[in-house]
């Protein structure tokens, strides 16, 4: 007979992400698919503001996950039950983006409302005591929110939406986000598997977004191109930084710890994230048709989402002093100046221009990195 034991006996912090942490990251990676889809159909201010709102919420309690098996790891039936459970609440909330703000709203809110009691649940195991009982009104709060937000339309709906987002960004400052000890080793590894598995969903687009019954040399030319940039925003990513946040997080007091870790993994990783998404909707429309122009929202998505990406990452790098901000915020401003530039000529001399720029950056400081150690 299998005893479900609730508690280790001894509570021992995370060390590696698990496989399950892993597997739970694909679902929530299928909401980055399902926002890009929703985008794509609406590529206007209004429709970006409307994901950015569902992604928003998502990514908060993403994190919450985050931080719950780095206080909590699954090693328990019981644990590994209950985050599966928890899992697919967010699953019901992804199936519902397509038509959250029309008809499915409550479903998703039902989900949603879910995944924060599970969440919550979990973290009554750790040993934050106080921070549990700080966090449980807020989260549930905005979840009932997001729940009623359902129930409602018009202006009221999307008055309920961004009271449940303001509720998050407000909440890790309300005196919970100190009362949590991270390990940082685990912390900045699952979030860097998790931009992994986000990137790879980019290349699911391109390769879906082939026409392959009208292969030609330009098509050919632009899938590469769009997988190039993707490359691109990996080695941004992982070309250093990565290590020297886990070293910056570890230096750091507990306290100053999690709200470092806010500020990094929470809100600098919002535009990040988003700027992927944004920018699969622009490269979906600049693969499919590769020698035409760019649309308006294309272009924008395509130039605007590559943008997003780096001043992300410019607030990571600023926040946790990993490395100079101003080349990344120098390739956000120029990866907007190529937009006018994907509006009067064909859409793969856009994807060109911004696989050079990121590129270029990327050498540069390579190359004043390498200086640097020789000098050393």
């Amino acid at each position: 007979m299998v005893r479900f034991r609730w508690r280790d006996a001894e509570a021992q912090p995370a060390s590696r992400v698990t496989t399950l942490e892993l597997f739970f990251d694909l679902v929530f990676v299928f909401t980055i698919t399902q926002l890009t889809g929703l985008l794509e159909h609406d590529l206007s201010p209004a429709g970006g503001a409307r994901v950015f709102l569902v992604f928003g919420v998502l990514w908060y309690m993403y994190g919450g996950y985050a931080w719950l098996t780095n206080q909590v790891p699954p090693r328990r039936p019981l644990q590994q039950f209950l985050l599966l459970a928890g899992m697919a609440g967010f699953l019901v909330a992804a199936v519902a983006v397509p038509t959250v703000f029309d008809g499915s709203g409550l479903v998703f809110g039902l989900g949603y409302l879910m995944v924060v009691c599970i969440h919550l649940v979990l973290l009554t195991q750790s040993s934050a005591r106080v921070g549990v009982r700080r966090l449980a009104p807020f989260n549930l709060a905005a979840a009932l929110l997001v729940v009623g937000a359902g129930l409602v339309d018009g202006t009221l709906m999307y008055t309920l939406w961004v009271a449940a987002f303001a509720l998050h960004v407000v909440t890790p400052y309300l005196g919970v986000a100190p009362q949590f000890v991270l390990d940082a080793g685990h912390f900045v590894e699952r979030h860097g598997l998790l931009m992994i598995v986000a990137l790879g969903e980019t290349v699911i687009a391109i390769g879906l977004s082939v026409d392959t019954e009208h292969l030609t040399a330009g098509l050919v030319g632009a899938v590469v191109l769009a997988l190039a940039l993707s490359a691109a925003l990996w080695w941004a990513y992982f070309s250093g930084d990565d290590e020297a946040a886990e070293n910056a997080l570890a230096g750091a007091e507990p306290g100053p710890r999690a709200l470092l870790a806010i500020r990094a993994y929470f809100y600098a990783h919002i535009p990040m994230l988003l700027g992927i998404v944004v920018a699969a909707a622009g490269i979906h429309e600049a693969v499919t048709h590769p020698g035409e122009p760019m649309s308006l929202g294309g272009a924008v998505a395509l130039g605007g989402g590559i943008a997003l990406f780096f001043a992300g990452d410019a607030e990571f790098r600023r926040v946790l002093h990993v490395g100079p901000a101003a080349t990344r915020v120098a390739v956000a401003v120029a990866a907007l100046a190529t937009v006018p530039l994907g509006r009067v000529t064909p859409a793969f001399v856009q994807l060109a221009g911004l696989v050079v720029i990121v590129a270029v950056m990327l050498w540069a400081e390579s190359a004043h990195r390498s200086a640097a150690a020789t000098q050393d």
